[in-house]
């Protein structure tokens, strides 16, 4: 009898923990759906999600693909291109827009006809930045759709001779303690480079610390190329701000 109950405790012990590791398997399973989902998200075509299960299915099983594996990159590459084109396009005349529209309100000063405008939400009385200096600010940057891309956690040095265009000519004339949003086209921006979706109309809500930083901290300035080649900034939520 002793033994039916070892025998009883063994196997109920061995039943928990196969179904304990089916559940485990069960959710990575559809963990691995959603990485999956996300990757197929970035790479920016409209994927059949039914056809792409059952291409999984299929490998899976070991059936013939309709493509070979250097023919399916190919395609994706193409389409790639396509879309990337589409989208720009589609973002320019959005941002075009945009600007032309913007430039009637009252409170809205224009730099450049149709490439740079900007308002002010707080007057500043400091010493004012000058061309060529190296201020240090604090600024959110958002889309056209008002969600944001990226911010300073803290003091950030910006180089006015290492930076966008929209940052050169919008800058310039802020004092200590203004805030204003600059509108910029993507001309003077980031254009179709980087990280950002192609030809975004940006727009930065810039405050200024500091006209010009120490030399010791303007060495360290933080980069905004328009090529996004400068010095990378670790403490920003913008991968596309380097």
């Amino acid at each position: 009898m002793r033994y039916c109950y070892l025998f009883f405790a063994i196997f109920l012990s061995l039943s928990l923990f196969a179904q304990e590791e089916q559940q485990e398997t069960a959710k990575i399973s559809e963990a691995f759906g959603h990485l999956i989902g996300k990757n197929i998200d970035t790479i920016g075509i409209n994927f059949d999600i039914d056809l792409v299960m059952k291409g999984l299915r299929d490998a899976a099983e070991g059936k013939n693909s309709p493509m070979s594996e250097a023919e399916c990159i190919q395609a994706i590459s193409n389409a790639q291109e396509i879309a990337f084109k589409e989208k720009a396009q589609v973002n320019l005349k959005n941002a075009e827009d945009f600007l032309k529209s913007n430039a009637k309100k009252g409170d809205i000063i224009v730099i450049d006809e149709n490439k740079l405008q900007y308002k002010v939400k707080k007057k500043g009385q400091g010493k004012e930045v000058e061309p060529h200096f190296s201020p240090i600010i604090h600024y959110v940057g958002k889309y056209l759709d008002g969600s944001i891309f990226g911010q300073s956690k803290e003091d950030e040095v910006i180089s006015l001779d290492e930076t966008i265009q929209g940052f050169q000519k919008g800058l310039v004339g802020m004092k200590e303690g203004e805030t204003r949003t600059l509108y910029i086209h993507p001309e003077y921006g980031y254009g179709t480079q980087g990280y950002l979706p192609p030809n975004s109309l940006l727009t930065f809500e810039i405050e200024i610390i500091k006209a010009n930083a120490p030399k010791e901290e303007a060495s360290e300035a933080l980069i905004l190329e328009s090529d996004h080649e400068g010095k990378k900034a670790s403490d920003l939520d913008a991968p596309a701000l380097r």
